[in-house]
């Protein structure tokens, strides 16, 4: 272990924790994962801090809250003033490579196929990503014209045949390059599926026709009713209520989809020899509900949309197998990793360390974690905002706009059906839950407001300006 271990950071979107084999889930077809999770250590209590796509990317490479960040909707341009994974990386003489959605970088909503949205340029905005940068800023149809990346001009580069198959392909080929350079890397790769849009065109048809005679059903916390705290994207119209077996149909096609290619990266990665000192991670930015608590997307505490898979593989460190229960949070990542990796962690990161915990030396394990939704997923609307808490046995969330309370009994009610916050027996536990989170949120100047006031305060021209840690700097985005 003299040597740097390389770093292979793998991430679906929108692929939750119970939609594998190995998770119980007998629909799914998901062997290369199921198989992974038995040669990796698995994080069976990580959570998306912020189950939406653009806050959890933000918070993992700067292992920053969203608080902190500003990434409080989706659809907004990153702040380039934080010392981030790849700027470390590279100080410690890595080599970074970056391929997929990045969706960090937009000045508008929509419109994301022109260039002006969808190139990231090269310089301050990539994040230190200095080697390979093969990413678009967002888009999920996965064929044709909507298919497409970029490099190091606004020039799109069309993917042939479907987009995950190709990103996989372009992926096992930058491994082949990295592994003749001289120096460790990290690749991420970023993955668009199981993301919606779920119609039958947007997944290869060979997966589809292995579930044209599957019957799915409605989650058992399915709820006919939309959650009145649900924002445009989490509702259900009735027409898309009767959909929601079919999409699940989808989603599972393209996770099977997802499953052969990260077999197959897997496999090369193995074949080429980069198993025996490689850090390799699988896991997801967040996940989905499908209509249970009455809501489709994520950007909520629960658990559908929060817990994540997360497999970590380190040979050289023996972690080959076993599981762990600590409740690691997005913002934990970068600093566990860089540790792993020998490398400093900046003063600036929120999240903690548990690099020892997780090698089985000893090391301090998180009393749970600290999970934000800052507003709508994208776009300036009060009336969404919510914080919780997640420990290994329990979820204490709350929201702003009304000061509605809920606890959950993760262990004896999975499915987050009965809601405790007033049972009896339980008001201490809610006590207890409720102040860790305080004290969490008061550590890193979260003032828990209103999505306006980010609006107002935080961002100009959907570009952030400040956080609630920059701004005591004054520090301002790059135009």
């Amino acid at each position: 272990m003299s040597k740097k271990p390389n770093l292979i950071y793998v991430f679906a979107d929108q692929l939750r924790w119970n939609s594998l084999g190995c998770h119980g889930d007998a629909l799914a077809q998901t062997p290369g994962i199921d198989a992974f999770s038995e040669r990796s250590l698995e994080l069976c209590n990580a959570v998306s801090g912020h189950p939406v796509c653009a806050p959890y990317r933000a918070s993992l490479f700067t292992g920053k809250y969203t608080t902190s960040t500003g990434m409080v909707i989706n659809e907004i341009r990153m702040n380039t003033n934080h010392r981030c994974f790849a700027h470390v990386l590279n100080d410690g003489g890595y080599e970074t490579a970056y391929i997929g959605k990045w969706h960090m970088y937009a000045a508008e909503l929509g419109n994301h196929y022109d260039p002006k949205n969808s190139y990231i340029p090269k310089g301050p905005d990539r994040l230190g990503f200095d080697g390979l940068f093969a990413g678009y800023n967002f888009h999920h149809n996965y064929y044709g014209a909507a298919a497409y990346y970029h490099l190091n001009s606004p020039e799109k580069h069309y993917v042939s045949g479907y987009e995950p198959d190709a990103q996989t392909d372009m992926a096992i080929e930058c491994l082949k390059d990295l592994k003749e350079g001289e120096k460790p890397f990290a690749l991420f790769l970023s993955l668009g599926t199981p993301h919606d849009p779920w119609v039958p065109e947007n997944v290869p048809g060979e997966y589809l026709d292995r579930f044209r005679d599957t019957e799915f059903t409605l989650p058992e916390n399915y709820l006919p009713d939309n959650d009145p705290h649900a924002d445009d994207w989490a509702k259900l119209s009735p027409r898309e209520r009767k959909e929601l077996t079919e999409w699940m149909r989808v989603y599972y096609a393209m996770t099977a989809n997802l499953d052969s290619n990260i077999s197959r990266l897997l496999e090369e990665i193995r074949r080429m020899g980069l198993d025996e000192n490689s850090i390799i991670i699988f896991t997801s930015d967040h996940g989905e509900l499908f209509g249970a608590h009455g809501r489709r997307a994520k950007n909520i505490f629960y658990e559908e949309a929060v817990r994540v898979p997360f497999f970590m593989r380190y040979k050289a460190a023996g972690l080959t197998g076993g599981s762990s229960d600590i409740c690691l949070n997005t913002v934990d990542i970068m600093p566990t990793l860089l540790t792993m990796m020998g490398l400093p962690v900046p003063s600036e990161v929120e999240g903690q360390d548990y690099s020892k915990a997780l090698l089985g030396q000893g090391g301090a394990e998180p009393e749970g974690a600290l999970m934000m939704g800052t507003g709508a997923t994208a776009a300036w609307e009060d009336g969404h905002e919510w914080r919780a808490f997640r420990t290994k046995e329990y979820t204490y969330a709350v929201y702003k706009s009304d000061g509605q309370e809920l606890l959950f009994d993760n262990i004896h009610d999975p499915m987050q059906m009965k809601n405790l916050i007033n049972a009896p027996g339980y008001a201490h536990i809610a006590e207890e839950l409720r102040e860790k989170m305080l004290a969490e949120m008061k550590k890193i100047s979260d003032t828990f407001e209103s999505s306006s006031y980010y609006e107002k305060n935080w961002v100009e021209d959907r570009l952030i300006i400040r956080t609630a840690t920059l701004a005591e700097r004054g520090a301002k985005c790059p135009r």
